[in-house]
């Protein structure tokens, strides 16, 4: 399993650096990443508890609250 791993990865890793493009293209999913966890979630998943208890034992007691609620 471990040499079959291996194999795979090099196999990824020879075929990029043997691109002309490679690179290039290696930059261009690194910076897609990086606007996908960093600035998106920045801006559509703000820290709530932050914003609305001051300590980590409030934050705490909410959320047990929150997942002990019944059905409601």
């Amino acid at each position: 399993m471990k040499h079959t791993v291996y194999r795979i990865y090099r196999f990824y890793r020879d075929g990029f650096a043997s691109m002309k493009l490679g690179k290039k293209l290696w930059l261009l999913v690194a910076i897609k990443l990086f606007i996908l966890f960093a600035v998106v979630k920045y801006f559509f998943f703000p820290d709530i508890l932050k914003e609305h208890f001051q300590t980590d034992q409030q934050r705490s007691e909410y959320i047990l609250q929150q997942l002990t609620q019944q059905g409601e």
